[in-house]
């Protein structure tokens, strides 16, 4: 499954702070329909995510009914990018 979708970058102060782009209602629905043949356990779904020029593998957490990219920090900093900032992800689900 290949997914593209926009979303806006934000900040998890958490126990182990980290930054996001929650996948919009329509994508997590496919998400979640394919979940149970990609996840490895507590709905976690790998991916090979992109934003510009930057690959990254990753899985997509589950958050409110909906899933969210982890965006690294090497990431952010090879295409100059900040909280608040909308991006253009594109995922390979299960790779």
């Amino acid at each position: 499954m290949d997914l593209e979708f926009s979303g806006e970058i934000w900040f998890w102060k958490g126990p182990a702070p980290w930054h996001f782009v929650t996948v919009p209602d329509e994508e997590s629905g496919a998400l979640q329909a394919a979940s149970a043949l990609v996840t490895y356990g507590w709905g976690m779904i790998p991916v090979t995510a992109r934003i510009g020029s930057t690959r990254w593998t990753t899985s997509l957490f589950p958050k409110e009914g909906r899933y969210v990219v982890p965006v690294k920090t090497v990431v952010r900093r090879a295409e100059r990018l900040e909280v608040g900032d909308v991006v253009t992800v594109r995922l390979l689900v299960g790779s």
